[in-house]
């Protein structure tokens, strides 16, 4: 036996009427039951019943919808339109009604511990703005709308943090920590995807917790400190390595000194411990020359 797929819904108007000049009717009711009770003479009581049941059909089928609010009409089960225009409204009393917020939401998601791509435990949490773009789709096409967004946002933000490194060991790749942009664009089309089928838009999505898990965060906090002295080291060498080919060169375009290799290589060793270490230099005065001390 062959399942057949959902089929999507579409929004479409509904054919709704301002409440206002039906309001107008429901006051001369009023007005019409007010003077048979009080000042007809001989009240009639078929006109009281008529106006009496008028009256209640008529306020039975009022509503109030407010800016960037919608109603979604139905008869029986069956789908009738939306109604996005606010103010008074009014639709024939057996028409079903169910407001839904076209309002822009905002949710914070809880931090959640995952694997990033290599494997490491994260924790990450991140903020969406979303609003319902279909009432249609929102209403028949999920159970719940908004848990539905909650759940997808956060399979969302798994898929997202699981697809890319927490920092860069490699140069080039794309990382959770070092490209936020472009982290944040790819978690906003990937829970656009996923919340389309609800009739949802996603406005703005960014991550805004990210951190190593507490298990491996001291091992990797050591990690990042080795990288940043490796890194400074490098950068004092080449600056050192730069620093002495000038001397040198100044030294040998003025004519200052000559040196063979063995003075050239004593000085290049002597600057090099001078420029690299860590400790000050101690000045030593040597009274003979480099071949006899």
């Amino acid at each position: 036996m062959e399942l057949k797929s959902m089929e999507a819904s579409r929004e479409t108007g509904a054919s709704t009427a301002s409440g206002y000049p039906v309001l107008v009717v429901v006051a001369i009711m009023l007005l019409i039951i007010g003077y048979e009770v009080a000042l007809a003479p001989y009240p009639s009581a078929f006109m009281l019943i008529a106006a009496g049941v008028f009256f209640a059909f008529l306020t039975a089928g009022f509503y109030m919808l407010q800016p960037n609010q919608a109603t979604v009409v139905t008869l029986f089960g069956s789908y009738r339109g939306t109604d996005r225009n606010h103010g008074l409204r009014w639709v024939w009393p057996w028409m079903g009604r169910k407001k839904v917020s076209a309002r822009a939401n905002n949710i914070h998601s809880d931090r959640i511990k995952i694997n990033d791509k290599r494997g490491n435990p994260i924790e990450i949490a991140c903020n969406v703005v979303w609003r319902v773009r279909d009432t249609a789709q929102a209403t028949f096409d999920v159970d719940d709308y908004r848990e539905f967004v909650n759940i997808q946002i956060e399979a969302g933000l798994r898929t997202v943090g699981s697809r890319h490194p927490y920092d860069d060991i490699e140069e080039g790749e794309t990382t959770l920590r070092g490209d936020g942009e472009l982290v944040n664009a790819e978690l906003l089309t990937e829970l656009n995807d996923r919340l389309k089928v609800a009739g949802i838009v996603v406005d703005e999505a960014g991550l805004t917790h990210l951190a190593y898990a507490p298990e491996i965060a001291g091992a990797m906090l050591r990690r990042q400190q080795a990288e940043a002295v490796i890194a400074a080291r490098a950068k004092l060498v080449m600056g050192a390595v730069t620093m002495v080919e000038m001397a040198l060169e100044k030294l040998s375009e003025g004519e200052i000194v000559h040196l063979d290799d063995e003075r050239r290589a004593a000085m290049v060793s002597n600057l090099m411990v001078v420029l690299c270490g860590e400790r000050e230099t101690q000045p030593i005065v040597n009274t003979g020359t480099l071949y006899n001390h």
